[in-house]
């Protein structure tokens, strides 16, 4: 038996783009209904609904946009299209923000908006059938509203080659963002180059994102292409754009505001066609007000900032996210993934994950390898979570010292001389997290010099590779 035809509205107060939607979707083997205004298709809601609608942002009277908001507090479930101009990103953004299932460009290709309109109806198949947890995305796992904003905005962009700027905590995931923002670009087809540059000294990048020509300094002895040019007519990721030094921030600026650079030691130029994401864990505000980051720069990159929480302010995902990457780990490994105990898993859900998504994808590695048996039990997770003799981990640190210093027996040995070297390891962890393993930055985090840091990480036996 058949599947009835899809039934498909439209609303916009331009009769001869009613006329051209509603020939494709007949073309298309679906039944179009159309409406001049908001207001009469609200109207005809009330009695019936259909399979999928589409929609103007900018009509008389009650706009799109509008619509969608009363549509999305009486019926939820249906699939909305919004058309909007490309001039007009700031309404689809709202439109986005207020739940839309996808936005159209004007002016359009009646073939896409007919695909458009078959993805919607199959979406809400899915969802009807129960899929509806299931993520588009399957690396980036979020059920939480911050998350869902990201969603949004990766959807928002598909048909956007603008600049992106991804801010966020080190361990977020800011490159799976930037992955997903080229897979469902125009350039998806092109190659995707991601660079981090805090990773390479400021004397080498220069060469790693443009070139050099053959000769062109001790130990050149070939022309080689840059970042740049392997990107051409794809994305370039470029990781912890807070750390490049001023003279390459001005020839960034120079690529993103003309198209094309010089390599190191030539003499001609060389034109790209290039999208750049750019993403740091620093605040680039503070960094731009105090002169280390170049303004006009800042405003290249951030056409569009893309916020990614951390992920002590989403812990409903972190169950979600347990599953998955114990799941990963045991595909990678070749053995048969292990579940949760209640306990195990409490504590790793109190638990405020400093290092993010990347220390929760290092957790189920490890324990994948490490815990005995099928089920991991709290006593099998890393030492760090089970702090002071396996009292959970609280909010209020304090307390939880207390509760050890009063179960501790008077003849265990000087409790300073216990309790303060774990203290130490632990503190110096999370600050060699959070800066990256850069001594500098985790000694200020800790208010100690430099040399301070040093001599504590050779006491306590612990390397820049422990946090």
């Amino acid at each position: 038996m058949n599947a009835p035809p899809l039934r498909v509205w439209l609303v916009d107060d331009d009769a001869s783009i009613r006329w051209v939607l509603e020939r494709a979707l007949r073309g298309g083997g679906m039944e179009p209904r159309a409406f001049e205004s908001a207001d009469s298709a609200f109207d005809a809601l009330r009695a019936d609904a259909p399979d999928v609608l589409i929609t103007d942002i900018r009509m008389p009277g009650t706009s799109g946009i509008d619509l969608l908001r009363r549509i999305r507090e009486g019926w939820p479930a249906l699939p909305v299209i919004v058309m909007t101009a490309h001039s007009d990103l700031g309404s689809a953004v709202s439109a986005y923000e207020s739940g839309a299932f996808e936005y159209l460009p004007k002016p359009f290709d009646v073939d896409h908006a007919v695909e458009l309109v078959r993805r919607a109806a199959q979406a809400r198949a899915r969802e009807d059938a129960g899929g509806a947890s299931v993520p588009r995305i399957p690396e980036l796992l979020g059920r939480a509203p911050a998350m869902q904003q990201v969603f949004r905005a990766i959807g928002r962009l598909a048909r956007s080659s603008v600049s992106v700027l991804i801010t966020g905590e080190s361990g977020t995931g800011k490159e799976l963002v930037a992955r997903a923002l080229h897979e469902h670009s125009p350039r998806a087809a092109k190659p995707f180059i991601a660079l981090n540059t805090s990773a390479i000294p400021s004397e080498l990048l220069e060469s790693e994102l443009f070139g050099h020509e053959k000769g062109a300094f001790t130990g050149a002895g070939a022309l080689r292409h840059g970042r740049f040019e392997q990107a051409d007519g794809g994305t370039l990721f470029l990781d912890e754009i807070g750390d490049m030094s001023t003279p390459l921030q001005t020839r960034l600026l120079r690529v993103l505001a003309e198209g094309e650079f010089y390599r190191v030691g030539g003499q001609l130029p060389v034109r790209v066609d290039v999208r750049v994401i750019a993403a740091t864990h620093q605040d680039l505000d503070a960094r731009v007000r105090t002169g280390q980051f170049r303004e006009d720069l800042y405003h290249r990159l951030n056409v569009i900032r893309i916020v990614l929480p951390p992920l002590r302010s989403r812990r409903e995902d972190v169950p979600d996210l347990l599953a998955h990457y114990l799941r990963v780990a045991a595909q990678e490994l070749g053995v048969d993934p292990k579940v949760l105990s209640a306990d195990a898993a409490a504590r790793l859900a109190a638990w405020d994950w400093p290092g993010n998504v990347r220390e929760l994808v290092n957790v189920c590695r490890r324990l994948t390898v490490l815990a005995p048996g099928t089920e991991i039990h709290a006593d099998d997770l890393p030492v760090e979570m089970s702090p002071m003799d396996g009292v959970p981990k609280g909010i209020d640190w304090t307390a939880t010292l207390t509760r050890w210093a009063e179960q501790r027996p008077d003849d265990a040995g000087p409790w300073l001389a216990t309790a303060l070297p774990d203290l130490e390891r632990a503190l110096i962890r999370v600050a060699l997290r959070k800066s990256r393993g850069h001594r500098q930055e985790a000694a200020r985090i800790l208010g100690w010099g430099r040399n301070t840091l040093t001599r504590k990480l050779r006491e306590l036996g612990m390397g820049d590779d422990e946090g």
